[in-house]
């Protein structure tokens, strides 16, 4: 027994307990692969400056810092490529292993990487190589994730199920802020000398038991049952063209071989408008998380803020906003993915500018409001995305098409923001109003393009084609 057959030969009771098994391991896998993606960006805004650009102007620095962490960006897309076509063509669960094993593997060697005083430029050359990799990495790896939990799921919790992929992000970066806030009570000088690498060390450590949750998954119900229709199909095909070639002594006129299924990029472009759409829709999401993420904090402690108790602060909002991302899942199953992104959108502009005064106050409390608040609020944007960008694609193109629809709204959104708006930020003369109209702007664009995306909460995951 096999694909949906096996899924529906289950009772209901047995088919939520599988789905859980799938959503646990999809939230584990995703909270260890941003624990180490995320980990970078805090340590690009609190250590790498000092460490593999010292000697430069402070906001020159974190700059120089942040066009490293962008690599990670610039590659997550491609990961999405070459994850997705063989997530497509193969299957889901083995990329998973994959991608979570060169993440893994990256991350730890970051934490290797010899610092400017060392290596000289050398340094940061190697740094810029392994956030490839780790892009590449966490590229393949959100697609597995959310298409596992989406398709062991029912039709009316599937964004719900696909909540949780995200809600790792947040996870991910609890875990690794309060793991570097710990080793920034360090004096300042062991924490640059060692301090900041044990935390990517310990990856090592995540990947053996990611690993080990990883492989008692089972596959996807509806990409098996895809796959054997289109077996079953070619097989049909080869059938009938055997059958007309003896009859007819040669091959007959006009016919063809069956035809071999093309291939899930190409499937993807040939339909540009759902790539684009899905892209611009998610830019402004990941704009205003990856800014939370970095220009926040470094803004913060520039204010006069106690480093670690940044840190802390974000952490801390982060772990309140985990519940908000699963909540804004399951909300959109009852209203719909654009009614509740859309929402949360326009709410995050009204915030922006008390946002950042909150920030500049030098009180950890209001720090942390400021952290919270926007977390919670980002996270009804956030809640709903994977399943929005998820199923606006076909079974057979789905992993590549959600992947690099999600994988180039992250590119757009967050791989140069944080540079963009430290730049414009110390071009105003340190003035944080161009970096709300900035942001503003953007998530101006994401509203409008979310409106014009179709709701895809009905959309039947069982289609075959995009």
């Amino acid at each position: 027994m096999s694909g949906l057959t096996q899924l529906h030969a289950m009772g209901t009771a047995e088919r939520r307990k599988e789905a859980r098994t799938v959503i646990a391991s999809s939230y584990l896998g995703s909270t260890i692969e941003y624990y180490d993606f995320l980990l970078y960006a805090t340590a690009a805004a609190v250590v790498f400056p000092k460490v593999f650009f010292s000697g430069m102007d402070d906001w020159v620095g974190v700059v120089a810092a942040y066009g490293t962490f962008a690599a990670g960006y610039l590659a997550r897309p491609l990961g999405g490529v070459i994850f997705g076509h063989f997530g497509d063509k193969l299957g889901r669960k083995g990329m998973l292993i994959v991608s979570m094993l060169v993440m893994g593997v990256a991350s730890t060697l970051i934490g290797l990487v010899p610092d400017a005083s060392v290596a000289g430029p050398w340094g940061a050359v190697m740094l810029v190589i392994l956030r490839v990799f780790q892009g590449i990495a966490v590229g393949g790896e959100w697609g597995g994730a959310a298409l596992m939990a989406l398709e062991h799921s029912e039709s009316g919790r599937r964004g719900f199920a696909a909540s949780f992929v995200n809600a790792g992000a947040p996870t991910g970066a609890v875990l690794g802020t309060f793991i570097m806030g710990a080793f920034s009570s360090l004096p300042n000088e062991q924490f640059l000398a060692w301090g900041w690498r044990v935390p990517f060390l310990l990856s090592f450590v995540l990947l053996g038991v990611g690993m080990f949750v990883r492989l008692k998954v089972s596959e996807s119900p509806i990409f098996k049952a895809a796959l054997e229709q289109e077996k079953r199909e070619q097989a049909a095909g080869l059938q009938a063209h055997g059958e007309g070639s003896k009859s007819h002594g040669a091959r007959p006129t006009g016919s063809s071989a069956p035809a071999r299924r093309e291939i899930p990029l190409l499937q993807v472009l040939r339909k540009p408008k759902t790539l684009v759409f899905t892209m611009l829709a998610g830019a402004a999401g990941f704009a205003l998380q990856v800014v939370l993420a970095t220009f926040a904090v470094t803004f913060a402690v520039s204010k006069g803020a106690d480093r670690q108790g940044v840190l802390y602060a974000y952490a801390a909002a982060s772990l309140i906003s985990i519940v908000f991302v699963v909540l804004g899942g399951r909300l959109s199953d009852k209203l719909g993915r654009r009614p509740v992104m859309v929402g949360g959108l326009v709410v995050f502009i009204a915030y922006l500018v008390p946002m950042f005064q909150l920030l500049s106050s030098n009180n950890i409390v209001l720090i942390f409001v400021a952290f919270a608040v926007g977390l919670m609020i980002h996270s009804m944007l956030f809640g709903p995305l994977a399943a929005f960008v998820s199923e606006q694609f076909g079974t057979t193109s789905r992993y590549t098409g959600a992947s690099l629809g999600y994988q180039l709204a992250t590119l757009l959104g967050a791989g140069f923001t944080p540079g963009i708006v430290a730049q414009i930020f110390k071009d105003s003369g340190q003035n944080t109003g161009a970096v709300v109209w900035y942001l503003a702007i953007m998530s101006v664009v994401s509203i409008v393009f979310i409106l014009l995306t179709r709701e895809p909460k009905n959309n039947d995951l069982q289609t075959v084609r995009l």
